[in-house]
């Protein structure tokens, strides 16, 4: 497998990791600041133990050496990270989506402003396909959301574009470390907010499950994948958090999703395995040589 395909399948079962978000949340009835505050804290120290288990006696070195584009790039997944869990409480799931939805444009744009980045015209229309797609499983449901909310929701997005751009950008770069101190940010920002001691003991179980799986795990993928591929290819494949994210609630609580969830979910998921497909077949194809006579 190339290092290009390898990063797509990590980034892949990273959204499978992030898109399990509303599963927990509904699970876990606790207020917003303690659940993020366990969660960012039970994913830092599991990210933590990857980086001591796989750099040993290198992991302090490894660590001083994410310089100011490792910080960056953590600053900017805690901002995106709190964001993103307070837009839910003051608009509707469906807004939330629709505008990340539009994350592989916004990166592509800023790209292109700040770092004279070019997109390939398939990354493009792959992008705009899942946008509609996005588009047609929230239906109606736009219109119903609150300012507040998705203002949270852009500038969720608008974070998560410039960390996946810092994250190709300086591929060189240990971006571990940089993953761990972004999920150990949150719960120290949030602490004066939050009551980390007045929760049950089942609460303190999914919330274990919650930072490890779902926060700890999609972030250590992401960030080993995402030094792999184009920024812009990475924000296309995030927009399968969506419908996959309506297929854990459905399996788990049972709540079938409407006939325009299931189009659009199927029009994102197509978009982007066709998007994949075209991109692999012309990294094999092989180079066409000329001979003279």
């Amino acid at each position: 497998m190339s290092r290009h395909n390898r990063g797509i399948l990590l980034i892949t079962l990273s959204t499978v990791a992030f898109s399990s978000a509303g599963f927990f949340t509904r699970l876990i009835d606790l207020d917003v600041w303690t659940m993020l505050f366990w969660r960012g804290l039970f994913a830092g120290l599991m990210i933590l133990c990857v980086i001591l288990v796989q750099e040993r006696r290198n992991a302090w070195r490894v660590i001083r050496a994410i310089g100011g584009a490792g910080l960056a790039a953590a600053i900017c997944s805690t901002a995106a990270t709190i964001l993103y869990i307070n837009a839910f409480r003051h608009t509707s799931v469906a807004d939330v989506a629709v505008i990340f939805a539009a994350l592989p444009f916004v990166t592509a744009a800023l790209g292109w402003l700040f770092l004279g980045l070019k997109e390939a015209w398939t990354t493009l229309a792959a992008s705009l396909i899942a946008l509609l797609g996005v588009g047609v499983m929230v239906g109606g449901a736009v219109g119903d959301g609150r300012l507040l909310g998705d203002v949270l929701a852009f500038g969720m997005t608008v974070c998560a574009a410039i960390m996946m751009l810092i994250i190709r950008r300086h591929h060189e770069t240990p971006m571990l470390p940089a993953a761990c101190l972004s999920a150990l940010l949150c719960p120290l920002l949030v602490w004066p907010f939050a009551t980390p001691l007045g929760i049950a003991i089942g609460d303190v179980v999914n919330l274990f499950l919650f930072g490890t799986t779902q926060f700890g795990l999609g972030l250590v993928l992401l960030t080993v994948g995402g030094q792999m591929v184009a920024a812009t290819e990475n924000a296309l494949i995030n927009t399968l958090e969506a419908p996959l994210a309506i297929a854990w609630v459905w399996l788990t609580f049972g709540e079938a999703p409407s006939a325009t969830s299931l189009c659009g979910g199927i029009v994102v998921m197509t978009a982007v395995a066709v998007h994949v497909w075209h991109g692999s077949r012309l990294r094999l194809r092989p180079a066409v040589t000329y001979t003279s006579g």
